[in-house]
């Protein structure tokens, strides 16, 4: 880690300590890291090769969340936890914002930082914003963050932050403090080494690169992969980098008073199953009630619940906004009390419909909800999927020398029931034996369904959106 990084986290920290200080000495100190395509099974303490030591001893004393969700895909995901809103209700609930598309989280949209402010916090952001840019209304520093420092775009160049929207055309750099961009400064420093109160770092989401030190320490474990040498690095140096965090929060005395989240940004990528939307999380903090830290919590969590939640944290109020999908569970992470849902909507996407033979199927007349559709809901321990998922694959880790499972298509069947308490790997289709449950599900995702706005998925504007057009560097166009 460079000293100048160091140094910026420790001015942001130790400023952010001043106004918290004068507001309210009883407000906690909030750090909320994201981690972007961290699978569940690539961590230590779920049992993986990965060296992820300073992530450990944080779940450890902690409080690690078992059954915690989020969107399958970048963009949903960061919208979801920034508001507290199903992706159905803002219109982002198909794909990913792409590079040139006139798209952004809706600017009547209230955001957890404008929340935060509010209540006399400084917010401020380091990394992968991915939320939109193509007009400056839509940029972090407009949307209730003090200061950002990062990348507009999704999966630039760890080391030189630039990006391509197909290769060999339209390639620009994106990297930039508040809205100015800082091509000399940070230009080869690898993007997972700044940290922050946001922290939202780009690792482990591709190209894979990594330092070499990092993915030389696998070199006996994972012998025969590269590229699965390279993402182990990339985890371990993620890793050292949240270490980083807590070290500088206990060192500049923040830490008593202070909140640390972890949460990934699902694994597989695109895909309603358990290994798409189910991801990492914890919470540690000294304001976690004795009992609970070491413990695992099994209850119910979405990512849309840290908006009500830290809100409420912060001492703040939920009222003015749109309705919230998300629910305060700070009693539910602090003390252990059960989950306030009982149920999460994993997705509803009327622009991806399955093209198939449902013919013999006896769900396809159903009146409640069009089972074409990809959509997914978990109710209790049940969960149901409708149309096509996407990939159910079982893909083990190559060091562990399991072949990988390849179910075979289900043409014909539209509907799909799994419960997931007992069948976390979703291989026991209980659709035709358990007809009541499913049908149970299908009208909340038809309640869902007339709760949504239509996706907002507009054609990309390559013209206005080339960053030739602003002298190489990826930059608002409208």
């Amino acid at each position: 880690m460079t000293n100048t990084w160091l140094r910026c986290l420790l001015s942001i920290l130790l400023g952010v300590s001043l106004s918290l200080a004068t507001a309210s000495a009883t407000r906690p100190h909030i750090i909320f890291i994201l981690a972007d395509d961290l699978g569940w099974d690539d961590v230590g303490y779920h049992g993986s090769v990965m060296k992820t030591p300073y992530i450990d001893a944080l779940a450890a004393e902690g409080v690690t969340l078992e059954n915690y969700y989020m969107p399958s895909l970048c963009t949903p995901s960061r919208s979801v936890l920034l508001t507290g809103r199903y992706e159905i209700h803002t219109g982002l609930q198909h794909g990913t914002i792409l590079m040139m598309q006139p798209l952004c989280l809706p600017l009547d949209e209230i955001t957890l930082p404008q929340k935060l402010k509010e209540e006399g916090y400084d917010t401020h952001m380091v990394g992968k914003w991915h939320l939109g840019f193509y007009r400056k209304e839509c940029l972090p520093n407009n949307r209730g963050f003090d200061s950002f420092l990062g990348f507009y775009q999704a999966m630039g160049d760890h080391f030189y932050h630039n990006i391509s929207a197909s290769p060999g055309h339209f390639n620009g750099f994106d990297f930039r403090r508040n809205n100015d961009v800082v091509a000399d400064q940070y230009a080869g420093k690898y993007s997972t080494h700044p940290l922050f109160l946001y922290l939202s770092f780009q690792a482990v989401h591709t190209p894979l690169q990594v330092p070499s030190r990092y993915a030389e320490l696998y070199n006996d474990l994972i012998p025969n992969d590269e590229d699965r040498r390279i993402y182990a690095g990339m985890v371990t140096c993620m890793d050292e980098a949240v270490g980083y965090v807590t070290t500088v929060l206990k060192q500049s005395a923040l830490w008593e008073n202070s909140v640390v989240i972890f949460s990934t940004v699902r694994g597989g990528k695109g895909t309603l199953y358990e290994g798409g939307v189910r991801g990492v999380g914890f919470v540690t903090s000294p304001l976690l009630h004795e009992q609970v830290r070491g413990t695992i919590n099994h209850e119910l969590i979405h990512i849309s619940d840290w908006f009500p939640t830290l809100t409420r944290l912060a001492g703040g109020d939920l009222m003015g906004g749109g309705r919230l999908d998300g629910y305060n569970q700070w009693e539910t992470i602090s003390q252990g009390t059960p989950s306030l849902r009982t149920e999460i909507l994993l997705n509803i996407d009327p622009l991806y419909t399955a093209v198939r033979n449902l013919r013999d199927d006896p769900w396809a007349e159903s009146t409640c909800f069009n089972v074409s559709m990809r959509a997914a809901i978990r109710v209790g321990d049940w969960k149901l999927i409708t149309g096509g998922a996407g990939n159910g694959s079982w893909i083990p880790p190559t060091e562990s020398g399991i072949a990988a499972l390849h179910p075979e298509r289900r043409n014909g069947r539209s509907v799909q029931l799994y419960n997931v308490h007992v069948d976390p790997y979703e291989r026991m289709d209980y659709s035709h034996e358990r007809p009541d449950i499913a049908e149970e599900l299908l009208q909340r995702l038809g309640h869902y369904y007339r709760t949504s706005v239509p996706p907002n998925f507009p054609q990309q504007e390559v013209r206005s959106a080339d960053p030739a057009n602003y002298g190489g560097v990826w930059s608002p166009w409208a």
